[in-house]
């Protein structure tokens, strides 16, 4: 099967199974490239047996998928490179969201970081990165609402678009948040 580039997802129920923060953790080691039980149980200093039983839950809500064997080792992969959530607020999910958006927050860091800007305050930056995060996604629902009930098969440039089409959306109430953000980077 080919990997999507984006998955929409509806379900609390698969919204919990992706909560618990070692499944979380093997599709973020997933993201970088597929991987074996073996190598996902080494990343993770956590018995094979366990590895597996969270694959497992992982494969039956579809969010990866064994694509190779290699000898005895079956590969596993994502089934998709980006999962959007797009779920009313519920409070079961709301402690995952914020996993979620902080991971992110700090993976933008770092790149920008890698890129040479320089970031003052990092721990501030996250704080403000993860609440504009949080804000698009919870402005952008009715949008991605609309969208998900299409039936299409989303490209990476197209949806690359249509985030920055949600972002600016949002621009006039995000106004004070950039300019924070934009006190805490040096170019």
């Amino acid at each position: 099967m080919t990997m999507r580039e984006v998955l929409i997802i509806t379900e609390i129920d698969k919204m919990k199974v992706l909560a618990e923060p070692t499944r979380f953790k093997i599709l973020e080691l997933l993201r970088k490239h597929p991987m074996s039980i073996g190598e996902l149980s080494s990343f993770l200093k956590k018995d094979r047996s366990t590895v597996y039983r969270h694959i497992k839950v992982l494969e039956n809500a579809g969010f990866v998928e064994e694509i190779e064997q290699e000898g005895n080792e079956k590969i596993y992969a994502r089934t998709a490179r980006l999962f959007l959530l797009k779920v009313e607020p519920d409070e079961s999910i709301e402690e995952f969201k914020r996993q979620y958006f902080r991971v992110e927050a700090c993976r933008l860091m770092e790149i920008l970081k890698k890129s040479g800007i320089k970031i003052k305050g990092g721990e501030e930056f996250i704080k403000v990165v993860e609440d504009v995060l949080k804000d698009i996604e919870d402005y952008s629902r009715p949008v991605l609402q609309k969208v998900s009930q299409a039936d299409l098969d989303l490209k990476e440039v197209e949806l690359f678009h249509l985030l920055n089409l949600l972002v600016f959306l949002q621009s006039c109430e995000l106004c004070e948040k950039a300019k924070k953000m934009r006190s805490l980077i040096e170019l």
